[in-house]
């Protein structure tokens, strides 16, 4: 007997202002999940101030509290946090032993293809900002400013309603560009890309070594003896004592943006269960994580190299969640951001979002941009390459805009 689909994902409102909205979950279990629920919490702009996991094996019950926002679309977030719950069916079937990390549906590739007919410094995040607000994901990004000041934007898009091959949803997505762009838009397209179109839009495949060695680093600073990091304190302990058939990881760290979903997508990846968890950010900035966990196998992690492993990766992972950097190519200044690529494909949420709205809080024109993976040090990485305006680049420091710009990233600003 399963209980109701809608009582699955059920989104209690704040009380009153200042007060968290909960969201509560409750569906069979599989590993992964709470990763795939922070995903989307992250996706909608909201940030966690605790949480609460628990599960027998089969059934699981998870507890979120968020800070919400006055335009949050809440029934939306409802609907997209159904979409990754199990069916109860499955908890008696052999869809419920599906691997981890499977590759989620792959969604038809669309061309979103427009000149402007001057460049302004927030036209990307305007644009951003109309895709997000109709689900339009954007995949790769092509921006070219010609020599007489227009603007040609390709922007590689999936849709998450699975509509845009109507004719009703791409007049929708083309009306609301207007309205956000005005007189600017001169014209407005889209069709369905190949994968011949796709390739030749990819732009460069190269990263200089120069910056590979140094963005994409592996390696932690020197602890100091009480095995905290000098620059920003991270502490990940194991300990096998306190249960008889679990691992309890407690971790103690700055707050930033996404922390959960960066601490469960790592356990994720690791094909880690979360059997007991326990989150809460404090007013300081301060997160403390417990998290009661057991391997793919269904028992606690024994072997020293296996813990090791597990607690330098969740280090590394909680200390650059993201990369970020200011370099020279040629004789232009390029913004560089590198986020990790989940094992099962899915990229992080809103990072071309935020880095338009902190280039336009600089007031820094973008001149072009590249959207990419590459696979780096064995692992698969996004990257945003923004060649910035050369004018704009010159008032504003290098380590400003990389400060500026990674702070609005982890939520810092």
């Amino acid at each position: 007997m399963g209980i109701l689909r809608e009582d699955v994902v059920v989104i209690s409102p704040a009380e009153k202002a200042g007060d968290p909205t909960v969201i509560s979950v409750n569906c069979p279990d599989k590993t992964g999940l709470g990763c795939d629920l922070c995903r989307i919490v992250l996706h909608f702009g909201l940030s966690i101030a605790r949480g609460d996991f628990s599960t027998d094996g089969k059934w699981c019950y998870i507890v979120l509290w968020v800070d919400g926002k006055t335009n949050t679309r809440w029934d939306l977030l409802e609907k997209r946090l159904l979409e990754v719950c199990p069916s109860y069916f499955s908890t008696s079937g052999i869809d419920y032993y599906r691997p981890a990390n499977q590759q989620p549906k792959r969604l038809d590739v669309y061309l979103l293809k427009f000149w402007c007919s001057c460049v302004r410094k927030e036209l990307l995040h305007d644009i951003t900002l109309v895709l997000f607000d109709l689900e339009l994901t954007i995949k790769r990004v092509k921006v070219s400013t010609t020599p007489d000041g227009k603007v040609m934007d390709l922007f590689f898009i999936t849709d998450t309603r699975e509509l845009l091959h109507t004719k009703e949803r791409q007049g929708e997505t083309i009306l609301h560009l207007k309205t956000a762009l005005g007189d600017i838009l001169e014209s407005c397209e889209i069709e369905s890309a190949g994968e011949e179109i796709t390739a030749c839009s990819q732009g460069t495949s190269f990263l200089p070594s120069a910056i590979t060695e140094d963005m994409f680093s592996l390696e932690l600073p020197a602890p100091h003896p009480g095995g905290l990091l000098a620059s920003d304190p991270i502490s990940v302990t194991v300990d096998n004592s306190l249960s008889p058939s679990h691992t309890l990881i407690q971790i103690l760290c700055q707050d930033h943006k996404g922390l959960i979903y960066d601490t469960m997508r790592t356990l994720k990846d690791y094909n880690i269960q979360v059997s007991y968890g326990r989150f809460f950010a404090n007013r300081r900035g301060g997160c403390e994580l417990d998290l009661f966990i057991v391997q793919a196998d269904g028992k606690k992690i024994i072997d020293r190299n296996k813990q090791n492993a597990l607690c330098s990766r969740l280090r590394m992972e909680l200390f650059r969640p993201l990369r970020v950097a200011v370099v020279s190519r040629g004789p232009d200044t390029e913004l560089l951001v590198a986020n990790p690529v989940e094992l099962s494909g899915r990229g992080r949420p809103l990072v071309f979002h935020d880095i338009t709205l902190a280039l336009k809080n600089l007031n820094i024109q973008i001149f072009s941009v590249e959207i990419g993976r590459h696979m780096i040090c064995d692992r698969e990485w996004e990257v945003y390459r923004i060649l910035l305006d050369e004018g704009d680049s010159h008032h504003v420091s290098r380590n400003m805009i990389e400060e500026g710009v990674r702070k609005l990233l982890m939520g810092w600003e």
